[in-house]
């Protein structure tokens, strides 16, 4: 039997291959895949500036599926069933591994990025990767709940956002969440500030209070919203070089700033500043599988609008539109999900 798979062969270019569908281990599970989310680390690969990704390479790691067979040892997954998958590759044997930290395995690799993503009609998978999906969440919602992990997994890095005030750089789609994923959390007050007019109205659609990076300095927008207070924790979600050093220039004494944005350059950080101030600089990256268990939980309580973020769709076969729609259109496009199936 044979699948679509879609292999990005050089940044810019992809191509279409028919490729046998694998065979089923005993512990793994064969999904067909209903719907992809194209990431900001997609982008990257796509223009060839992901520092950890060569080509060929199959994409896809933000995913939706529905489960078609398990193997024999596979229990507490059926036919039918809706799934996301995390998708880590971990040795199992590195200190981080052995230690509850396997998401920072020393030899880390994810689906898309350093071995086979899920572009394409089936993909078989270990079935300790897969969560179970609730069947009121429809299929391109389920794609987000990967990035809705990132998210609640930034939050997870501080250890109470109950009763904090909050200032999110950046309202992108991790943006947005993480600023989302504080409020369901308790935060006092979830602020974020943006450039882009259509990401502000997004977020104030999701009840989040915004700062114009446009129109107000960033200082003076959180004295506004704050007050002499400020923010008690800054989650910068850009991932640039600037806006890292924003982060610790606006930042209160005493504050903690956590780097969520994937930053691609050398970064100049003002030490003295930081030591002065006594600022905590935490990093966050990915999840770990409780982190998918917590997503569904909170989208399942309706604490988390997924579907405003969804704004644009495109066929599997046209899949290289969905990078030209966010490289002409960054401002107006928040979340591409590709559609498998008409």
């Amino acid at each position: 039997m044979k699948m679509r798979q879609a292999v990005m062969t050089e940044p810019g270019k992809i191509q279409f291959r028919e490729v046998d569908v694998p065979k089923v281990g005993d512990r793994q599970i064969k999904i067909k895949i209903k719907n992809i989310g194209v990431c900001g680390s997609d982008i990257h690969v796509n223009h060839g500036k992901h520092p950890y990704t060569s080509y060929p390479v199959v994409q896809g790691h933000e995913i939706s599926a529905e489960v078609v067979e398990v193997g024999k040892e596979v229990e507490g997954i059926q036919p039918g069933n809706k799934v996301t998958i995390q998708p880590q590759v971990v040795c199992g044997k590195c200190f981080p591994c052995q230690n509850g930290m396997y998401h920072v395995c020393e030899e880390l690799k994810v689906m898309g990025f350093q071995t086979t993503g899920m572009a394409s009609d089936f993909f078989v998978v270990d079935a300790d990767k897969a969560t179970l999906l609730p069947e009121s969440l429809d299929h391109e919602e389920g794609a987000m709940v990967e990035p809705l992990a990132v998210a609640v997994h930034a939050v997870r890095r501080v250890p109470s956002i109950e009763g904090l005030n909050v200032l999110v750089i950046g309202g992108g789609p991790i943006g947005n969440l993480v600023a989302q994923t504080a409020k369901a959390f308790g935060a006092a007050k979830v602020v974020v500030s943006e450039l882009s007019e259509t990401r502000l109205k997004m977020a104030e659609q999701c009840g989040i209070e915004t700062i114009n990076g446009k129109t107000e300095n960033l200082s003076e927008g959180i004295v506004r919203q704050f007050g002499d207070r400020k923010a008690d924790v800054i989650f910068e979600c850009v991932g640039s070089s600037t806006t890292v050093a924003q982060s610790i220039e606006v930042a209160r004494k005493g504050s903690t700033i956590v780097v969520v944005g994937v930053v691609a350059d050398l970064t100049e950080v003002n030490m003295g500043f930081v030591q002065d101030h006594e600022l905590m600089i935490l990093g966050s990256a990915m999840y770990q599988s409780v982190d998918f268990d917590i997503a569904v939980d909170l989208v399942k309580a309706g604490k988390i609008d997924l579907k405003s973020l969804i704004t644009n769709h495109v066929r599997f076969e046209d899949y290289a539109d969905a990078y030209d729609l966010i490289d002409n259109q960054k401002d107006r496009v928040m979340k591409v999900i590709i559609d498998m199936e008409p």
